[in-house]
């Protein structure tokens, strides 16, 4: 990790910070999100293992996403999609890694997705 106040540095710390506190197992994995300026991923991760169970982003076919869409309504889409994934391999109860972002816009539009597709956290 770079030293400074830059502004990955500090996104850096909050991830990590928020990261210590939660961990994925297998009964309870990890659904993490990244979010790019265009894109936004979300993986669901079993810590334990350290193997990645789902994953899911808004470039994925699956998704026919629109030019003109907002990005918030792009995520909400792909945690609609995590969440059936998911459902199907079984995984019913996820712990929510908001990698150090803000709670809120996309973050928040993706949670709210994967609980309407029926993930329990």
């Amino acid at each position: 990790m770079k030293t400074g106040n830059s502004r990955k540095t500090s996104w850096e710390r909050r991830k990590l910070r928020v990261r210590k506190k939660i961990k994925g197992t297998s009964e309870r994995p990890r659904l993490t999100v990244y979010r790019s300026a265009r894109h936004v991923y979300a993986q669901i991760i079993d810590d334990k293992e350290q193997t990645t169970l789902v994953a899911v982003s808004s470039r994925a076919k699956a998704l026919s996403v629109d030019d003109g869409q907002k990005k918030t309504d792009t995520a909400k889409k792909v945690g609609e999609l995590i969440g059936k994934l998911a459902i199907e391999k079984g995984i019913t109860t996820v712990v929510f890694d908001r990698s150090g972002y803000l709670y809120h816009g996309r973050v928040r539009s993706l949670a709210e997705g994967a609980r309407e597709a029926g993930l329990v956290f």
